[in-house]
């Protein structure tokens, strides 16, 4: 689930493209939020088939958007681009890695700790710009990355093992982001995840061949509506991605920043109040405490947001 946000556009209606930025942005993440409730139905599939028709769905429906747009040409010419394809393959194993773990973590009643890894993100995003942007943590984003690592001491000690969903989807998802601002505008979310799940395509036929020698594969054999569901797991996988797409461009990065905490809210109300996934006083605290530590990263992103408005006007 990531793309690099953009400035927004300048247009000659900032208001209305604000507004359709936010619907969006609200319903990429709220979309998002709700995906382990549609994992969960298509039981009896397994993770292993439904990751595997994930990916072979997704690039269906991403070819399809390529043929409708005619985009075909300018997609085989990134394709040839031996460093721009190798990138994708990357944040194609990424992606993988992310999309197996989550959707292991919702079919297995584990979607509270699948929300801890999507609120810790952000705060493995900034520790990873330390070691490879080779960036500068102000105090308040140590202080944060500090409290963030007691949280996941007190959890894994609440849980008596290290909360390891959590932590693979964070790091898998925060490379991920890495790896696609890499290549910045230049691949487009259609394009991009078209690569992605076209280098993921061998991975997707093996595990679908060994699922069906092995557990047997579900698809066709359950009901209409299961085998509906699980071929539409390409566009509820390419939608929020394009609508994100779409907001990242039309809304501020501080906007886009206060909004992807939408996702893991309510997966981790899905989790709570839905699921009835038990809630321990570790857990509470280590929830907690995460919290506390992105409520002080973002409030440092609006003070330094401020400065730099401040440092432009003056000087202009």
């Amino acid at each position: 689930m990531s793309t690099t946000a953009q400035a927004p556009r300048v247009t000659s209606n900032p208001g209305g493209t604000s507004r359709s930025g936010l619907i969006y942005a609200l319903v990429s993440y709220a979309i998002w939020g709700v995906l382990p409730l549609f994992f969960i139905a298509l039981a009896p599939a397994g993770a292993f088939e439904v990751v595997a028709w994930r990916i072979v769905f997704s690039l269906v429906f991403c070819a399809l958007l390529l043929a409708v747009t005619r985009k075909f040409k300018p997609f085989f010419r990134l394709l040839a681009r031996p460093r721009i394809s190798i990138t994708m393959a990357v944040a194609g194993a990424l992606i993988y890695i992310n999309w197996q773990t989550y959707v292991y973590s919702a079919m297995s009643g584990q979607v509270v700790e699948a929300s801890l890894g999507y609120f810790i993100n952000p705060i493995v995003t900034v520790f990873l710009g330390v070691f490879f942007m080779r960036e500068r943590l102000r105090l308040a984003q140590w202080i944060a990355v500090g409290v963030s690592l007691v949280a996941v001491v007190i959890l894994a000690v609440g849980a008596g093992t290290v909360p390891w969903i959590a932590l693979t989807l964070a790091f898998s998802f925060g490379f991920y982001g890495y790896i696609k601002k890499r290549v910045g505008n230049r691949v487009d979310a259609v394009a991009g995840l078209t690569m992605e799940t076209l280098w993921l395509m061998p991975v997707a036929i093996v595990q679908l061949v060994v699922v069906g020698a092995t557990a047997g594969l579900t698809i066709g054999t359950v009901s209409a509506t299961h085998t509906a569901l699980l071929l539409a797991a390409g566009v509820v996988t390419a939608v929020p991605l394009l609508f994100f797409a779409a907001a990242s461009r039309r809304l501020p990065l501080i906007y886009m920043g206060f909004i992807q905490y939408l996702g893991p809210i309510i997966q981790f109300f899905v989790g709570v109040l839905i699921l009835r996934e038990p809630m321990s006083p570790e857990r509470w605290a280590g929830f907690a405490l995460v919290w506390i530590a992105l409520l002080i990263l973002t409030i440092d992103g609006l003070v330094g947001a401020r400065r730099n408005r401040r440092a432009v006007l003056e000087l202009i």
